[in-house]
C-alpha cells in the first residue's frame, strides 16, 4: 500500500529544485486526487528529492489541509540560508578627502561664499596621509540539499601610488615625502604636489603657467592664456576664454565666461558657481552652484547644477551617469541637450567608429569596382604588366580593408551592447524642465515637448520613462 501511495505522490505532486539549489518548489497537478495528501508524504517526496535543509514545515502542513488552494501558486516549501557576503577592504585617507568636499554656503542672493573651499590640505614630510582597512571575511550559507554555499570573500585594497609619497615595507600605510598638498588626481591616485601660488591675475605680467604641483592663483585667468598642472587648479576669481589643464580638480571660486573660447578640463572634478559659452570636461563630476548656458559640458560621472538658481540652458551635456539641475531650458524653448548612460569619451568614440565604417566601405566598393574590370582584362588575355601588379596590389589592398571594416564593426557592436546598459543612468529635474529639451539616455532619445515639475527620467522597457521625482 505504501508503495502504490509513493507512487500515486509522484504523478500528482512534483518538486523543483532552483539552479542555484536555494529554493525547492512543489508543483501540485489540479486533480482531485491531489486533494487527498498527507504531510509525511510531502516530507517523504521532498526527501526523496534530496531536500534537507530549510524546509517550511508551516506551509507542507497547510497544502496538505487544502491542496486546491495552492494548485496554480509558486509554492517555496524549502529555502537555503544565504551566505554573508565579505566586505571589500579599503583605503582610508586622512584629511579632508576631496571627493567628499563640503559644498560652499550660498547667500540669500545666490552667490556663494567659497572661504571655505580655500583650505588647503597641506601635510608635512613624513606625515601619514593614508592607511590601508583589511577586508572583512563572508559566512558560509546552506542550500535546501544542506551543502554549503560559499560567500563571495572580501578582496584587498591596494593603495595607487602617486608623486611624492611612500608605503611602508607591509603595504599598510602611506607617508608623505615632501612638504606640500595632498591631491586626488586621475584613476584615484594620491600625490603630494607642491603648491605655486599667484598673488594676482594670470595676464602678461605672469605669461602661461606649466608647474608639477598645485597652482593656486589668486585673482583672475585672462582670455588666451593657458594654465596646466599636474596637481590641482585653485582660482579665486574667474575665467575668462582660458585653457585650463589639470590632472586633479579645478576649483573656480566665480565663474566660466568662455565666449566660445578655451577650456577648462579636469582629470577629477570641476566646481564653480556658473558657466558661460565654455567647454568643460571633468573625469568624474562638474559641479555647478548657479548656472550653465549654453555650454558644452562633459563629466564621466556626474554634471550637478542644483543650487538656489540651478538653471542649465542650451548647449550639451554628457555625463556617464547622471545630470542634475533645479530647472532645463526656458519657457523660449531653447533647445538643451542631455546625454546619459554611456562616458562622453566614448560617445566620440562610437561616432568616430562610424564614421571609419562610412570611410572604409566607400573604399572597398572603389576597390572591388576597380578589380572587377582588371578581372574582366585578364580574361580577355589583355592585362599588361602595370594592370597586373596594380591588380596584385588592389587584391591587398582589399583583404587589409576587409580586415579593418569587420575589426571597427565589431567595436561598434561591443559599444553599442554597452549603450544597452543603461539602467543607473538618470536625468533628475528638481523644479522645471521645459519643452525644446532633449533627453539621449543610452541609445534612446526622447524629445520633451511640454514642460514638467519635479521629474526624473530613465530608461525601462525600450524607451525613456518619465517619472515624479520623490
Amino acid at each position: 500500500m505504501g508503495g502504490e501511495e509513493a507512487i500515486a505522490i509522484d504523478q500528482l505532486y512534483q518538486v523543483k529544485i532552483s539552479e542555484d539549489r536555494m529554493t525547492a518548489q512543489l508543483l501540485i497537478k489540479p486533480t482531485e486526487d491531489a486533494e487527498r495528501v498527507k504531510v509525511w508524504q510531502l516530507e517523504a517526496l521532498l526527501a526523496s528529492a534530496g531536500v534537507r535543509y530549510g524546509v517550511r514545515q508551516e506551509l507542507l502542513i497547510q497544502i496538505a489541509e487544502n491542496p486546491k488552494a495552492f494548485f496554480f501558486t509558486e509554492n517555496v516549501v524549502a529555502a537555503g540560508l544565504e551566505p554573508v557576503q565579505g566586505v571589500n577592504g579599503y583605503v582610508k585617507v586622512l584629511f579632508e578627502d576631496q571627493g567628499q568636499t563640503k559644498r560652499p554656503a550660498e547667500r540669500e542672493d545666490g552667490s556663494v561664499d567659497y572661504r571655505e573651499m580655500k583650505q588647503l590640505p597641506n601635510v608635512k614630510t613624513g606625515q601619514l596621509i593614508a592607511t590601508r582597512v583589511p577586508p572583512l571575511p563572508g559566512k558560509a550559507g546552506t542550500d535546501v540539499k544542506g551543502d554549503a554555499v560559499a560567500p563571495k570573500e572580501g578582496k584587498e585594497a591596494s593603495f595607487k601610488v602617486g608623486k611624492n609619497v611612500v608605503v611602508n615595507p607591509d603595504k599598510t600605510a602611506m607617508y608623505a615625502a615632501m612638504d606640500g598638498l595632498v591631491t586626488w588626481t586621475d584613476k584615484e591616485k594620491l600625490n603630494v604636489f607642491p603648491v605655486y601660488e599667484v598673488n594676482g591675475d594670470i595676464d602678461y605680467h605672469i605669461g602661461n603657467i606649466d608647474f608639477v604641483g598645485t597652482v593656486v592663483i589668486r585673482g583672475n585667468v585672462l582670455t588666451g592664456f593657458r594654465v596646466r598642472a599636474s596637481g590641482d587648479i585653485r582660482v579665486t576669481g574667474g575665467v575668462e576664454g582660458a585653457e585650463l589643464e589639470s590632472d586633479g580638480s579645478i576649483e573656480i571660486s566665480g565663474g566660466i565666461i568662455g565666449s566660445g573660447k578655451g577650456h577648462v578640463k579636469a582629470g577629477v572634478d570641476v566646481k564653480c558657481s556658473f558657466v558661460q559659452e565654455s567647454n568643460v570636461t571633468a573625469g568624474q563630476d562638474v559641479l555647478v552652484s548657479q548656472s550653465i548656458m549654453h555650454s558644452n559640458i562633459r563629466a564621466g560621472r556626474s554634471i550637478r547644477c542644483d543650487g538656489a538658481k540651478g538653471l542649465m540652458v542650451g548647449g550639451l551635456m554628457q555625463a556617464g551617469d547622471l545630470v542634475v539641475a533645479r530647472t532645463i531650458g526656458n519657457s523660449m524653448s531653447t533647445v538643451t541637450s542631455i546625454e546619459v548612460g554611456l562616458k562622453p569619451e566614448l560617445r566620440q568614440e562610437l561616432a568616430d567608429l562610424r564614421q571609419q565604417v562610412r570611410q572604409l566601405s566607400e573604399s572597398l566598393d572603389k576597390t572591388e569596382k576597380a578589380l572587377v574590370l582588371l578581372d574582366q582584362l585578364a580574361a580577355a588575355g589583355q592585362l599588361s604588366a602595370d594592370r597586373l601588379a596594380m591588380r596584385i596590389k588592389l587584391n591587398s589592398t582589399r583583404r587589409q580593408v576587409t580586415e579593418e571594416l569587420k575589426t571597427a564593426k565589431a567595436n561598434i557592436l561591443e559599444m553599442e551592447r554597452s549603450l544597452e546598459d543603461t539602467d543607473q543612468a538618470r536625468v533628475n529635474v528638481l523644479h522645471t524642465i521645459y519643452g525644446g529639451t532633449k533627453i539621449v539616455i543610452g541609445r534612446y532619445t526622447r524629445f520633451v515637448k511640454d514642460s514638467a515639475k519635479r521629474v526624473t527620467f530613465r530608461y525601462a522597457e525600450g524607451e525613456i520613462a518619465m517619472a515624479t521625482l520623490i
